[in-house]
């Protein structure tokens, strides 16, 4: 007997190896799943701007690197500075330093753009807030009157995200929308704005594939698996919102045996084994148990670095 809805997913002809350069926008769900890329050894880069929402925001990370730094982007506020394209924790009481992690985000995103042959895009909002006409990545606790909320449908979201694709060539694109449920715009709003999401992307993928054959395009079901196999409470955070832990492993999971070969997967477990050991904690650091361990750890590594040379 099954007692769950299982979410089919067709393995993904197109692979992720070792060989290729990841780039994560979007979503705090973007960011779990770029740690655990990290957590393997994957050559990975993870939201440049900072976490980010919406589809608009997102687009304009990647737009964001063509353009000089504007100050009209630039707002001071309750003793700091905010860059009203990035997430918070760009914030700096010191103009000088907020407009150098702005210079800096650009330059890390235009230069993994180029590089990377995987870039996995996770919306989680289609529920954007402007200020003076322009979309913000976020409203850094300013008062809400200085905004204006509006969701958008999923042709506008196709709209901005088209050209896009078609002009960044030989990429693998996979989409997936957040499992996260933004409960602060309520249940009914929240189902729209995914519908919205789920919606752009399947129309995105199809006119993409034919405007743009030198890339790839794919969509992974976070959100259904969340939704659908991973239905009870116990696999929510305690806020009811998030994903927990178990739950984040589980979307892992699912999203490994997609997208990654049995050749990688291996790969993925001997690294796996040496992070964590990297990351083992002694009681007694010094004692000669710690110190015969570190060493085999260190060997174990200047084995590997020559097939991985970005493990430091």
């Amino acid at each position: 007997m099954k007692l769950y809805t299982s979410v089919d997913i067709a393995a993904s002809e197109k692979k992720i190896g070792y060989q290729d350069k990841i780039l994560l926008l979007g979503s705090c769900f973007a960011d779990n799943i770029g740690n655990k890329f990290c957590d393997h050894y994957f050559q990975t880069t993870i939201n440049p701007f900072g976490t980010l929402y919406n589809p608009a925001s997102i687009a304009q990370t990647i737009t964001d690197t063509r353009y000089p730094i504007s100050d009209t982007r630039i707002i001071h506020y309750n003793g700091l500075w905010h860059s009203m394209m990035h997430h918070g924790s760009f914030s700096h009481p010191d103009q000088a330093v907020l407009l150098k992690r702005y210079e800096e985000s650009q330059c890390i995103m235009r230069e993994v753009l180029n590089e990377a042959s995987t870039i996995i895009v996770t919306f989680g909002t289609s529920w954007v807030y402007k200020m003076d006409g322009m979309v913000v990545a976020n409203c850094h606790k300013l008062p809400a009157d200085r905004f204006q909320r509006e969701c958008m449908t999923a042709d506008r979201i196709i709209e901005m995200w088209l050209p896009l694709l078609v002009q960044i060539p030989n990429k693998h694109w996979i989409f997936t929308v957040s499992p996260i449920r933004h409960i602060k715009d309520g249940l009914h709003a929240n189902h729209l704005s995914k519908a919205n999401l789920m919606q752009a992307i399947d129309t995105l993928i199809i006119n993409a594939k034919g405007l743009n054959p030198t890339s790839t395009y794919s969509y992974f079901p976070s959100y259904e698996i969340m939704l659908d196999e991973l239905r009870d409470y116990r696999f929510y955070a305690e806020d009811m919102v998030h994903p927990s832990p178990v739950a984040v492993d589980y979307i892992w999971q699912r999203f490994v045996e997609t997208f990654m070969s049995s050749t990688t997967q291996a790969e993925m477990r001997t690294l796996h084994q040496l992070w964590r050991d990297r990351h083992h904690r002694f009681l007694h650091p010094e004692s000669p148990e710690a110190q015969s361990f570190a060493e085999r750890i260190k060997t174990r590594l200047q084995q590997l670095q020559p097939r991985y040379p970005w493990i430091e």
